[in-house]
């Protein structure tokens, strides 16, 4: 049996091949092209037992194109992985050799390949969340330009209304006119972008039994029900509850050693994507839900308003794990019981 380790980059990928006994049988690196790396695999193909694909920003195109080859796919969780400390050399080769390893003697940390077409439309919704944001950043600049233009202020709702007459009506400079112009219709720009993304994200959504599920908790409505949805994925594929929560960044992290804390452990672990749909799902609960308002009120009394608001996520993400997973709706009092 043989072990593939591929360390990708941007414009170059090194291919190492293990037999049992560690020994390296091929290794070279080559460009990123699918066909050249076919062609290296081929001769090992019917000893290959699986490959392993570094977790990069790249990944997509060779882990797809080697999954319909027929391979067996790997895709490695970087951050857990923990190289040896105190090496002379290491290099790319080294970190192909340690993927290679790593799953002979199934100790690889993995990452979870969601397939293909989910993962379009997964990355669409992530998209909107980026244009959003770029969207609030034009806002923020009309904001601050029109408190430092006139000494006044301004609601983001009636920034996205700022109509042309507005803005010649204010009396500014030519020059500050003219700059403001220039972020209105960037604003606006991005919210027909924005318009039309959520369009295509609710006709795909709307027949998802788990988006209707998912609606019926306080706090959530139809663009956290769509996130929430999408970065989740197959609810099977998380062990237990507490494995879910963890994913969403809705437990705490620690490291423990002989009952001494070390440190605070991997907070980054899990998808910051969930992590802040439950949070905002959360703040809405706690202002519209009283069992949510609550709990969110004993938390608080005890610690701060931001350990009380990511308790309540924390009772969000549970809930929607189980709804998920037995396809029942929402209970207020089970969740905050």
């Amino acid at each position: 049996m043989k072990y593939c380790g591929i360390d990708l980059h941007s414009n170059n990928s090194v291919v190492m091949i293990t037999d049992e006994a560690d020994h390296v049988v091929y290794s070279k690196r080559l460009p990123n092209d699918l066909a050249q790396i076919l062609a290296a695999l081929e001769i090992h193909r019917a000893e290959v037992s699986g490959v392993v694909v570094e977790s990069t920003f790249n990944w997509y195109w060779l882990v797809d194109g080697l999954q319909e080859a027929g391979y067996r796919v790997h895709l490695a969780n970087t951050t857990a992985i923990k190289q040896y400390d105190g090496l002379k050399h290491r290099g790319d080769e080294s970190d192909a050799r340690q993927l290679a390893h790593l799953l002979r003697l199934g100790l690889l940390p993995q990452g979870h390949i969601m397939p293909k077409a989910a993962r379009a439309v997964r990355d669409l919704a992530r998209k909107r969340m980026q244009l959003v944001q770029q969207r609030t950043s034009q806002i923020l600049s009309i904001e601050s330009s029109l408190s430092r233009f006139t000494g006044g202020r301004i609601s983001s709702d009636n920034i996205k209304r700022l109509q042309e007459a507005d803005l010649n009506g204010m009396q500014l400079g030519d020059m500050q006119t003219l700059g403001l112009k220039a972020h209105v219709a960037v604003m606006r720009a991005l919210q027909v972008q924005i318009d039309s993304l959520e369009k295509v994200l609710a006709k795909h959504c709307r027949t998802e039994p788990g988006y209707r599920l998912l609606k019926t908790v306080d706090g959530i409505g139809e663009i956290l029900a769509t996130v929430i949805l999408l970065e989740t994925g197959s609810i099977e594929r998380f062990a237990d509850v507490g494995n879910y929560a963890s994913y969403c960044r809705c437990v705490g992290s620690a490291h423990v050693s002989n009952g001494k804390k070390k440190g605070e452990g991997n907070t980054k672990n899990g998808n910051r994507y969930l992590a802040w749909a439950f949070v905002e799902a959360a703040n809405f609960a706690v202002r519209f839900c009283e069992p949510a308002r609550r709990f969110y009120q004993k938390k608080k009394a005890k610690r701060n308003s931001t350990v009380a608001i990511k308790a309540v996520a924390h009772k969000l993400a549970r809930a929607c794990y189980h709804m998920l997973k037995t396809n029942q709706a929402f209970s207020v009092e089970r969740c905050f019981a």
